[in-house]
Order: C-alpha cells, then sequence, then structure tokens
C-alpha cells in the first residue's frame, strides 16, 4: 500500500503552530513495517484540498490519513470535498454520531456543531477518546480526524492496528562509501525497480563521501545487489563501512 499524509492546516505554514502529524504518523506506521508514501502539509484552500485528494484517489494502492477540517467553522472544509472526491455524492447525516453531538452539546448543538454529522454516504466513524465527537473513514482506507494530535492519533493508531497491522517482512542493507556517486551510479542503473535505491551523498572532512542503502521484500534478490556493490567497491580500494 502506498501511505499518503494530507496534513491541512493554513496556521501550520504560516507559523502559528507547529506540526505534530507527520512524525507520529511515520513512527506509527513504522510499528507495522510500513513507510510513508507522500505527505503534504496544505493550506485551507477548496481548489488545493480537492486536486490533493484527487491524487491520493487515481493511486490505486493509496491509503490516506487526513488531518483536520472536520469541525463546524466555515474554514472546515474536509467532509463536503471528501463526499465528492471519494464518494461522488453531497454530504449526507450520520444518524448515530448526530444523536452523539447532541447529547454532549443539548441545545449548543444548535445551530452550528449538528453539521459535523455530515458526513460523506457510508462513512463509518472513529472513535474520539478525548470527547467522541468522531473521524471518520471510507472504504477502509480514506481516513478523517480532526487536526488536534490528542484527539487525532488515537484515532490514526487505533485505524492502522485494525487495518494495517499486517506486512510482508523488509530487508534493507546500508553502506557509506569514501567516494563519490559517480563511481557507483553505472550499478545503479542495474537495480530493478522492485527494489528500492536511496543514495545520499555527503562530504565528510571536505571529501566525497556516498550512503547507498537498498531495501525488497526479497531477502535473496536484494542482498545479491547489496553484494555488487562491495564487489566494486573492494576492486576499486575504496574504504566503506557496512550500517
Amino acid at each position: 500500500m502506498h501511505f499518503y499524509a494530507i496534513i491541512i492546516g493554513t496556521e501550520i505554514l504560516n507559523g502559528r503552530r507547529n506540526d505534530a502529524h507527520f512524525e507520529f504518523l511515520k513512527k506509527e506506521l513504522s510499528k507495522y513495517g510500513h513507510e510513508l508514501f507522500a505527505s503534504f502539509i496544505i493550506k485551507d484552500d477548496v481548489d488545493l484540498i480537492r486536486k490533493s485528494f484527487a491524487l491520493v484517489l487515481e493511486d490505486k494502492k493509496s491509503v490516506l490519513f487526513s488531518f483536520g477540517g472536520i469541525g463546524s467553522t466555515p474554514d472546515d472544509l474536509t467532509r463536503e470535498i471528501a463526499s465528492e472526491v471519494f464518494s461522488h455524492a453531497p454530504l449526507v447525516t450520520h444518524k448515530k454520531f448526530l444523536q452523539d453531538i447532541i447529547e454532549k452539546f443539548g441545545d449548543a448543538a444548535y445551530p452550528n456543531r449538528v453539521h459535523m454529522a455530515d458526513l460523506p454516504p457510508d462513512a463509518k466513524l472513529l472513535f474520539n477518546p478525548v470527547n467522541n465527537m468522531s473521524g471518520f473513514s471510507l472504504e477502509e482506507r480514506f481516513f478523517f480526524v480532526p487536526g488536534f494530535p490528542s484527539m487525532a492519533h488515537p484515532m490514526i493508531s487505533k485505524a492502522i492496528e485494525q487495518h494495517f497491522a499486517t506486512s510482508k517482512p523488509t530487508h534493507r542493507y546500508t553502506l557509506k562509501a569514501k567516494t563519490s556517486e559517480d563511481t557507483l551510479i553505472s550499478l545503479m542503473k542495474k537495480v530493478p525497480q522492485n527494489i528500492e535505491l536511496s543514495s545520499l551523498p555527503m562530504f565528510v572532512d571536505g571529501k566525497p563521501n556516498v550512503e547507498l542503502s537498498l531495501k525488497s521484500t526479497n531477502k535473496e534478490e536484494v542482498k545479491y545487489y547489496f553484494e555488487l556493490f562491495i564487489k566494486e567497491l573492494e576492486t576499486k580500494n575504496i574504504e566503506y563501512e557496512l550500517i
């Protein structure tokens, strides 16, 4: 699966608040052997949110964790746009969520808070342990939670545990060599696309170094290609260390 994070919040981009979601989600996914495929921090802008959601939907392997914009104020745009993009339908009132809102706020639920229960058709509620003001999911792969970390993070943790707790084991091999990337590019081109290749150039004491890493679910295959790099370095008498 390709795991996406879309963090909606003008206040993050203009520096009024610091993002807490990226690091959390990265660590939470890593517990189960997953990695983020992409992460975006975007403004509370209708067209931008719509295009971001459409990009995720276009990827048939996508899983989305969307943070923010599901409250009751005019700048909370996520629910309506999510319904348009993912369900191709207008919002409908989720009866259970409406009941929760009324039970918590009584008369103060009207005229604004009740609209938090307007969700895409067939949305499933995500329990909010802080105040029971739910997030929601669609197709068990698109998850929408509040921007508040104290609410959002337990909801996301539960969703990942419930739906993505199993994964194929991955195998990573990494080395750091006292040479430039250019020395190894010809070998890099031979690595098949199903193996994740990462090349990080750096300077140590003013001299070029490179950290090379290969990862795959196929242990024998990734080990074979990694050893090709070791042989190349040893043939050229280039110092390296395994990480």
